[in-house]
C-alpha cells in the first residue's frame, strides 16, 4: 500500500466532512519535565475520543460506494474502532453489528450501544472475538470490516498528515501498535511527504506480536495479550500491516504496564488531558527514552482518551489496574 499527497488531501476532504482536524500542540510541561521538545497528537479530542473514528468515516464511505446494497457491518473490537464503525455506519442507514471480548470496557461498550452498535459480548480477548465476528458476517450476508485494511488506514493517515503538517521537521514520532492502522497511517503519511521522520512503534511488554514480527521477520502470534492498554492488546499480527512497519518504522518498544500507567499520570499533571492506556504508551516509551531524545523535536500520538473511571482512578493513585 503507498498514498501520496493527493490521496491524503482526498482522505482528510472526506473526514472534515463530519468532524474538525485535531490540534497538535508543544507543550513546554512536558519538555521541561523530558528535556526535548514535544509534541502531542490530541487524537483524545475526535468526536469519539480516538483517532478510529477517522478510519470509520473513509472504511463505510468505501462501503457505500462499492457494495451499495449492503444491509451493514460487522466487526470485532476492544472499542474505539467500534465506536467509529457504529457511528458511521448507522449514520449511514446501515446495521453495525459488533463484538467485544467479554470483561470489556464498560464505558466503551456503552458508547458503543449509544452511538447504534448492535454489541455482543463473546470469547475472552479481541482475536477470539474477531474469529467470531467473521463467522457471524458471512452467515449474516454483512459486509466484514477487518482490523486492518486500506480503506481504514487512508482515513487514519489524516491525523499523521494534519501533524506532519503542522510540524514538519519533527526528528521521531512515537506510535502505539495494536493491528497496525495507526503506524502504517504514519508511515505512510511520512513517506507521501517525503520527510525523514523516524517512526518508533509502541507495543505492551504483555502484548509484543507486532515486535516479535518485526524482530522474526514473520508473523509471531504470541499466547496471550493481556494488558490495560486494551488498544494493544492483540495477539495475532496483520501481514499487510507488517510489511509497512516492518521496513518503515525506526524500531519498536516494548513498555510496562507501570510505565503506561505513568503516563497517563504525567499527562493528567503537566497537560490535564487524558490517555487511556495505549493513548499513553507512546509517552510512556519517549519516557524510557529520554535519554537518547534529549534536545530533539519529538511527536507523541495521543490515541485516545478512553479509559474507565475505575481504571483511572486506580493509575491516579498510584496504581496499575489489574486484567
Amino acid at each position: 500500500m503507498k498514498l501520496d499527497i493527493e490521496d491524503l488531501q482526498a482522505a482528510s476532504a472526506l473526514v472534515y466532512t463530519q468532524m474538525a482536524p485535531t490540534p497538535q500542540y508543544a507543550w513546554p510541561q512536558l519538555a521541561a519535565r523530558l528535556g526535548c521538545e514535544i509534541w502531542v497528537k490530541h487524537e483524545n479530542h475526535t468526536p469519539t475520543g480516538a483517532f478510529k473514528v477517522r478510519g470509520g468515516i473513509t472504511f463505510i464511505d468505501w462501503v457505500k460506494r462499492n457494495h451499495p446494497d449492503a444491509r451493514g457491518i460487522c466487526t470485532a473490537t476492544r472499542g474505539n474502532h467500534g465506536q467509529s464503525q457504529a457511528r458511521a455506519a448507522v449514520a449511514a442507514g446501515l446495521k453495525a453489528k459488533i463484538y467485544a471480548p467479554r470483561g470489556n470496557s464498560t464505558e466503551k461498550n456503552a458508547a458503543m450501544r449509544a452511538f447504534g452498535a448492535d454489541l455482543i459480548e463473546f470469547g475472552d480477548d479481541f482475536d477470539t472475538a474477531r474469529e467470531e465476528a467473521f463467522r457471524v458476517a458471512r452467515a449474516e450476508d454483512l459486509v466484514v470490516v477487518p482490523p486492518f485494511h486500506e480503506a481504514l488506514v487512508r482515513g487514519v493517515a489524516t491525523y499523521a498528515y494534519e501533524l506532519f503538517t503542522a510540524a514538519p521537521n519533527l526528528d521521531t514520532v512515537y506510535v502505539p501498535i495494536g493491528c497496525g492502522s495507526g503506524i502504517c497511517g504514519t508511515i505512510l503519511a511520512r513517506d507521501a511527504l517525503g520527510l525523514s521522520t523516524r517512526i518508533v512503534g509502541v507495543v505492551s511488554e504483555h502484548a509484543q506480536t507486532a515486535r516479535l514480527s518485526v524482530a522474526a521477520g514473520r508473523l509471531v502470534e504470541t499466547n496471550s495479550a493481556s494488558t490495560f492498554a486494551d488498544g494493544m492488546a492483540v495477539r495475532v499480527p496483520v501481514q499487510a500491516a507488517l510489511d509497512i512497519y516492518g521496513p518503515g518504522a525506526d524500531r519498536i518498544v516494548a513498555v510496562s504496564e507501570a510505565e503506561v500507567a505513568e503516563a497517563i499520570r504525567v499527562y493528567y499533571r503537566d497537560i490535564h488531558n487524558l490517555a487511556e492506556g495505549a493513548g499513553a504508551a507512546p509517552l510512556a516509551a519517549l519516557m524510557q527514552e529520554a535519554g537518547a531524545m534529549a534536545g530533539r523535536k519529538v511527536g507523541v500520538i495521543l490515541t485516545g482518551g478512553n479509559i474507565d473511571t475505575d481504571w483511572f482512578v486506580t493509575v491516579m493513585q498510584g496504581g496499575v489496574p489489574k486484567v
